[in-house]
């Protein structure tokens, strides 16, 4: 991966401390899920216990949740996933998203904190989990029946413009991957396919992407041209 940018002057979020180095464990076990794995982590997971599935989440894979961590299978999407769901190549991929993700935490952005990722071999391939601290928090659009604040609005918006700003671009910011916790602070989630960029355009490729997803799950046109005006500036266009 290449290294993160320097932060922008502008950078609003304050600096965390650096997360311990991965420590691996080969032959472990993973709650909720078969075979032997191998976890690399900043914490020791040993002690999941209780594991269960977690309904009303969105995404291909589901997640689990397991004492105070969060699980997440990696599953392939777009035509892909039509003969191979689960299978990567290596777990080059899992390690990328825990770095990018991780340097994220680091400088303080609204994300839950990221702990480490697990692979185990499968056919020609590996398949992976992703794991997280527990975060209370729901989907976005698990809200919107009670309406989004201006503040709210104004969080998003600062989430957008700092990753556009440090020229992080992830293709999966979605409504889905914003969630609002318990104190009604945004965070965001899911770097899997996120990549250093150029700066270019970026706000503007971050906010056709948050649009399609929140026509897509029905959000009321007052709460997108709120989120738009505030971001690009403008209204949106008429629906046809």
């Amino acid at each position: 991966m290449l290294s993160p940018p320097p932060l922008p002057d502008s950078w609003p979020f304050a600096v965390r401390k650096r997360n311990d180095a991965l420590i691996r464990r080969d032959s472990a076990s993973l709650p909720g899920f078969t075979g032997s794995w191998c976890i690399f982590s900043t914490s020791q997971i040993s002690d999941l216990h209780d594991f269960q599935n977690l309904d009303g989440v969105h995404g291909r894979g589901g997640l689990i949740q397991a004492g105070n961590f969060i699980l997440r299978p990696y599953r392939r999407g777009g035509f892909a996933r039509h003969f191979n769901k689960s299978t990567y190549m290596c777990y080059s991929r899992f390690k990328r998203e825990y770095e990018i993700h991780s340097a994220l935490w680091e400088a303080g952005f609204p994300t839950v904190e990221p702990v480490g990722y697990a692979y185990k071999r499968h056919f020609w391939g590996v398949e992976g989990v992703y794991i997280t601290k527990l975060a209370s928090a729901l989907p976005w659009p698990n809200t919107w029946d009670n309406n989004t604040s201006s503040e709210q609005i104004k969080q998003i918006v600062t989430l957008i413009t700092s990753l556009s700003e440090w020229g992080l671009w992830s293709p999966d910011m979605n409504a889905t991957n914003i969630l609002i916790d318990i104190s009604g602070q945004i965070l965001a989630l899911d770097w899997d396919k996120a990549k250093w960029s150029r700066k270019d355009l970026l706000k503007q490729k971050y906010w056709q992407r948050l649009k399609r997803s929140m026509f897509k799950l029905n959000a009321s046109k007052n709460l997108v041209n709120s989120l738009q005006q505030e971001l690009i500036g403008e209204n949106d266009e008429p629906q046809t």
